[in-house]
């Protein structure tokens, strides 16, 4: 029972951290990205947003799921691909690690589908708060 438990901890543990790594890859992604800048986004909102958005489309159920915590890792190698020293051969490794070169537009698409929401989503609440702040002193 108590080997029981501990595995699922440790499992736990594992996924959470996958996934701050994720979420952290997407933060230097947000930090330079010039629209967040642009529009005031907070690179950290934006990151947390985008992983929210994109982890319902990763294989796995929760974080701690062994494909989940997989998605996740290959998700940080497909965001770094331009910090390594052999970018053909790590584009080649992410084909592989995510079933071919199919599988690995789709995760693409959904990060950058993600982005998009979550970009349109922020910038529409912020007009939406400075409209409502504008609207009564208007009256």
């Amino acid at each position: 029972m108590n080997k029981v438990l501990l595995s699922l901890i440790m499992l736990a543990l594992g996924g959470c951290a996958d996934k701050n790594e994720y979420e952290q890859a997407i933060l230097e992604q947000m930090q330079l990205e010039k629209d967040v800048k642009d529009y005031k986004i907070d690179p950290a909102v934006m990151a947390q947003c985008v992983v929210s958005k994109s982890s319902v489309k990763m294989p796995g159920l929760l974080p701690f799921d062994p494909q989940r915590a997989g998605a996740y890792r290959n998700y940080v190698k497909m965001l770094q691909l331009n910090k390594s020293a052999d970018p053909k051969k790590a584009l080649e490794e992410l084909r592989t690690d995510f079933g071919s070169p199919k599988g690995l537009a789709e995760a693409h698409a959904n990060y950058a589908e993600s982005v998009m929401e979550c970009m349109t989503g922020l910038v529409t609440g912020e007009e939406e708060k400075m409209q409502a702040v504008v609207e009564p002193q208007a009256k």
